[in-house]
């Protein structure tokens, strides 16, 4: 008989620990590309500003956060950095589908797993917003693959979170993806991060957005 509570533990667990892994890879991924200034968007609690404010290259690094909650949080998570080194992270409330003309022109950004927190109907302002006017030379994206959620005893049509609004699969993300390279003279590439299906793919998909020059 199978103890239903056993395996919805299981099945958190294998978030908390892909969810600690995404956190490493993309700040591996960012460190990797060798820029001075970094944008979080949608940055919540400060989890990978944490983790990029221990590479003393990054002169500037800044969190976006849409929940004062969760900018509170973040700013006493990251205590020690700000003053250490006074100026050099910083923390605005604010969304990332709004105009933010102070943070244009960045290195790097990342926006990790918030994507699909954002309505549809309010995907294009993100597009205009980011990539048609804030312009990060690199920008690195990761959002659930639905096709994976079976293997986490998701129901179909299950999210992963109460707030996502939608989670896309391999093909509409690169759907989506691609669109928005296109339309705004980027190029993109995408892989995954955690343990790769055969038929499913990856449980977290990436997408990595870099500026033509």
């Amino acid at each position: 008989m199978f103890d239903l509570d056993e395996m919805t533990r299981g099945s958190m667990t294998q978030m908390t620990s892909l969810h600690e892994h995404r956190l490493d890879f993309v700040a591996r991924t960012l460190c990797s590309r060798g820029g001075k200034t970094v944008l979080d968007l949608g940055c919540g609690s400060g989890s990978l500003l944490y983790r990029l404010a221990k590479t003393p290259e990054f002169e500037r690094i800044v969190g976006l956060e849409q929940s004062g909650v969760s900018i509170r949080q973040a700013r006493l998570n990251l205590a020690n950095w700000i003053e250490d080194r006074p100026g050099r992270i910083r923390l605005v409330t604010g969304s990332y589908s709004e105009q933010q003309p102070e943070l244009t022109g960045f290195d790097l950004a990342a926006m990790v797993e918030t994507i699909e927190h954002v309505n549809p109907s309010e995907l294009s302002k993100v597009e205009l917003a980011v990539f048609g006017r804030m312009r990060p030379t690199f920008l690195f994206m990761t959002t659930p693959n639905s096709e994976y959620n079976p293997l986490f005893d998701l129901e179909p049509g299950e999210f992963r979170e109460e707030d996502h609004k939608f989670e896309w699969n391999r093909m509409k993300f690169r759907q989506w993806a691609s669109g928005v390279a296109n339309r705004n003279g980027y190029s993109v590439r995408f892989g995954g991060i955690g343990d790769q299906h055969p038929d499913l793919g990856h449980p977290t998909q990436t997408a990595a957005f870099e500026l033509i020059a």
